[in-house]
């Protein structure tokens, strides 16, 4: 019985049942007195703190109903506790929070637990009331449990006694009432407590702890509840080492990413602003080549090709290089895109050539692969939207691919990355910023007031987001591939590879502005310039990132393609 109340979230035993009992009757006689006087319930300003002290709990119910003088002007002048997570938030899921303190106060949670217990968890701090599902009698039992004020004490105490603790011992599926934002407030302290479990190798308290956040995710809605399910299933997979399958990852990710482009304007946004600094350093070439290293299903590249069509004095020849991974089937779905690709260039009248590439990895392309053509021949542009943070899984792979793309001297490189840190070495801080930058994402995509998704872009989408958090919390080495990182960072190292940044310019910001008008009427996304890149976000919080490279003004192509060419053999 003892466990059943601990895991059931109560910090009381059944020898303290008699004393609960009494104060119960109490309780039960006030309130019949107050219902009298025309008061029907407790005051629904008054905070009862921790409920899992059942004795004080009801002890706090009858204070209020019949306080003392003395308590009266003392509890006016309670002090509320001082903890910034339990401020309201005006957003539906964590945007806020500061968990720069996280360790301590999962430390300070982990003491709740008893690790000798068979539960290894005994009550998170917040409101729990359980009950069974309503059955036929239960009015009957419920009137026998509760007498009225003129019954003999011993018998009510006795009854009290007896149908409570059977009622709980009867009770096989309970149904949790709850207050939604203290149960918030929980979910988020269980989260971060499973996640610093996990870092401490205590795998008994995660089982625990990952078990119970179900239980407080239930009683969320929106993307709160969302956000934590994918979390918690990322949580249970790392604890139970239940790892995701790659031959998922590669047949369904370009499916899911085409309904992530139409529920929301992230990768809308990135394919415009890499489009645009493409269309201009294109201006007055004849011939141009782009060189895609994730073309998936070409959705980028209809909108250029157009913009071409109409570019002053006829469009250039237009040539394209696709790379992408293998599919498990073996179909050249490359070849598919590209084939939709010449349809639409004949139609518009573009001279088109496309050419792809199946690669695991963009480490294993080699310069002389892609017919690089010379500068004064044909202008080429690299480009990368949400793949290079991938190559950051493999060690030297990422400083290879900078190495080639300078081999192929291009005119201009465009990389649009998530602005994140989730590849640091410490798995608490990754939980922590994953958390945060997902939230935000998840909250996003149910903000699009003006033009909402279709229920099945929005499922999509967020499978495709929830695969990610699974890859980030989960995986580890070399499967751990979304190792985003933020901008600077990119900066950082594309600066020490030899590559200079391209200013987008004050154009595509007010265009960008003003497809983010026309997708969601502009509310709750943001568009920022920083430092001639332009990020993406909602509300305050940036989200994803465009940068536009060149090569840097003392780079020499000669040296470098000597080295490269040393290197490769």
């Amino acid at each position: 019985m003892d466990e059943l109340l601990a895991v059931l979230g109560y910090n009381v035993r059944s020898s303290d049942m008699v004393d609960v009992a009494q104060k119960l009757e109490q309780l039960e006689m006030v309130m019949g007195n107050a219902q009298e006087d025309g008061i029907s319930h407790l005051s629904s300003g008054t905070v009862h703190y921790n409920p899992s002290d059942l004795s004080g709990w009801v002890q706090s119910m009858l204070t209020e109903l019949n306080p003392p003088s003395s308590a009266f002007a003392s509890s006016s002048q309670q002090t509320p506790i001082d903890d910034p997570l339990l401020a309201p938030s005006e957003s539906s899921t964590i945007t806020t929070l500061d968990f720069s303190g996280s360790r301590q106060q999962s430390e300070h949670q982990s003491r709740i637990y008893n690790d000798n217990s068979d539960y290894d968890l005994s009550a998170i701090p917040g409101v729990a009331v359980y009950r069974r599902p309503d059955q036929q009698g239960d009015g009957e039992k419920s009137s026998k449990r509760m007498k009225t004020a003129s019954s003999s004490s011993s018998s009510s105490t006795q009854q009290v006694q007896e149908n409570g603790l059977a009622s709980v011992a009867e009770s096989t599926r309970p149904v949790v009432v709850v207050d939604s934002q203290e149960t918030g407030v929980r979910l988020v302290h269980t989260l971060m407590a499973c996640a610093d479990a996990v870092q401490q190798d205590n795998m008994k308290l995660a089982d625990a702890l990952v078990k119970h956040i179900g239980l407080l995710a239930a009683s969320q809605a929106g993307a709160m509840r969302k956000v934590a399910t994918y979390f918690a299933e990322a949580l249970a997979r790392r604890i139970y080492r239940i790892y995701p399958q790659d031959s998922l990852e590669s047949s369904y990710s370009d499916i899911l990413q085409m309904h992530f482009y139409e529920a929301c304007p992230y990768l809308k946004f990135a394919h415009f602003t890499a489009n645009q600094a493409i269309l201009e350093a294109f201006a007055g070439a004849n011939r141009v080549h782009v060189i895609d290293f994730g073309l998936k299903q070409g959705m980028q590249w209809p909108a250029l090709m157009q913009a071409l069509a109409l570019r002053p004095g006829g469009p250039p020849s237009f040539r394209l290089t696709g790379i992408g991974p293998p599919q498990p089937d073996n179909t050249d779905a490359l070849q598919q895109v590209g084939w939709k690709l010449a349809q639409l260039a004949e139609t518009i009248g573009v001279e088109f050539e496309f050419r792809g590439f199946v690669a695991n990895s963009l480490a294993d392309l080699e310069p002389s692969m892609l017919q690089i053509r010379p500068p004064e021949v044909e202008a080429v542009a690299v480009n990368s939207v949400l793949e290079l943070h991938r190559l950051l899984a493999r060690p030297g792979a990422i400083e290879k691919v900078l190495s080639s793309i300078k081999a192929m001297k291009p005119k201009i490189v465009t990389v649009v990355e998530q602005e994140a840190s989730h590849n640091g070495p410490v798995f608490l801080d990754r939980f922590t910023e994953a958390l945060h930058y997902y939230s935000n994402l998840f909250d996003s995509l149910e903000g699009c007031g003006v033009s909402p998704p279709s229920s099945q872009d929005l499922m999509m989408s967020e499978i495709y987001l929830g695969r990610q958090i699974c890859n980030v919390v989960a995986c580890e080495g070399a499967e751990r591939v979304e190792r985003h990182e933020t901008l600077s960072q990119w900066r950082s190292r594309m600066g020490s590879a030899g590559f200079d940044p391209v200013h987008l310019g004050s154009n595509a910001f007010k265009q960008a502005s003003m497809l983010l008008a026309l997708f969601a009427g502009g509310d709750g996304y943001r568009v920022e310039e920083n430092n001639g890149c332009l990020m993406l976000g909602w509300h305050t919080r940036p989200l994803i990132a465009t940068s536009a490279w060149q090569l840097n003004s003392n780079f020499n192509p000669t040296s470098t393609s000597a080295s490269t060419s040393a290197h490769s053999q």
